[in-house]
């Protein structure tokens, strides 16, 4: 055996299969986050579909029960209605859908910079490539995971299904697979991908071009270095620019994944996400594009500041080594 075969063997696992390894250890980070701030996705969940105007073509069974007030008061109201443990509904879905995404999104993203992109003359990733690789690696991640998206919208509102005394329509999360296969196809299990990939692209695009103008404006202007606090001002700004591009989308996708179907899973609300959205703009104002979106920006928040984000340009760069040409 020759001695470079030898010296790679002796390398530890993280620098002789990189790409695995990264894989692998964002999907563990992704799966504990997902874990702690579930809670926060469901009640988003729960406030993007309630108050839903198009319900009224349904005749009185669609009635809903009273409508949650506030974040806190709906988790606290899942909690004394439906059990603390029902915060955590629809879990094993979304967990899925962080390894399908993650890993999706981090080989598109790695292909797109190394392959089609590249770096510079000047060494440096610019901004919009990063950008657009972002955007791109998204959208592909974001449209595999969608059949996860989907149990897990349709899982979070089997507690409220209860409570207005709908039956279940799931035994599990395997059970949900199965059906929504055998009413709809494999085209079912993609219901709701234009507005899901619409929300992908814009909240990479208003994180990655947040943060980067943030954290560069942060230390070349302020005494702030490249440490954990300059890291936590960009990525609160670039939660929030995200959120605000990205949460309308959010509520079309929700609410076109959760309404009720027909026999050959042809959905009973809206013909599209464009009709899902004049309904809502109609019906409830403006403002329904934006119900849950304070527990969308927390949650975006908290995921972000402990993961990061791994297409975010300049992670380190210090005061001299900063150069705004790199934000063209």
């Amino acid at each position: 055996m020759s001695a470079p075969e030898d010296e790679e063997k002796l390398l530890p696992l993280v620098q002789r299969w990189p790409r695995a390894s990264k894989f692998l250890l964002s999907g563990c980070a992704a799966t504990v986050a997902e874990l702690a701030t579930f809670p926060l996705d469901l009640t988003k969940t729960r406030l993007q579909i309630q108050g839903e105007a198009a319900l009224a073509r349904l005749g009185d069974g669609a009635r809903e029960s009273a409508p949650y007030r506030g974040m806190v008061r709906t988790a606290l109201g899942i909690a004394q209605e439906e059990g603390f443990l029902k915060l955590w509904q629809g879990v094993t879905p979304a967990i899925y859908r962080h390894i399908v995404y993650s890993g999706g999104r981090m080989v598109t993203y790695e292909h797109l910079r190394e392959v089609v992109f590249g770096k510079g003359e000047d060494k440096h990733y610019p901004l919009w490539k990063s950008v657009i690789g972002g955007m791109m690696a998204g959208v592909v991640g974001q449209f595999l995971a969608n059949p996860t998206d989907l149990v897990k919208v349709q899982m979070q509102m089997e507690g409220k299904r209860k409570l207005e005394g709908k039956p279940l329509r799931f035994r599990g999360v395997h059970h949900a697979f199965a059906k929504i296969l055998a009413e709809g196809g494999v085209r079912g299990l993609w219901a709701g991908w234009v507005p899901n990939i619409q929300r992908a692209a814009l909240v990479n695009m208003g994180d990655l071009t947040t943060y980067d103008t943030v954290k560069h404006y942060l230390v070349l202007n302020t005494p702030l270095e490249d440490n954990i606090m300059t890291h936590g001002l960009s990525s609160l700004c670039s939660g929030l620019v995200a959120s605000i591009l990205g949460t309308p989308a959010d509520v079309i996708k929700s609410r076109i994944m959760n309404q009720p179907r027909d026999k050959q899973g042809r959905g009973l609300l809206y013909k599209s996400s464009t009709d899902c959205l004049v309904q809502a703009v109609q019906g409830e104002g403006f403002m329904s594009l934006y119900k849950g979106f304070l527990p969308s920006w927390l949650r975006m928040q908290s995921d972000w500041i402990t993961q990061g984000h791994p297409m975010r340009p300049g992670t380190t760069f210090s005061k001299e080594e900063s150069n705004p040409a790199c934000l063209a």
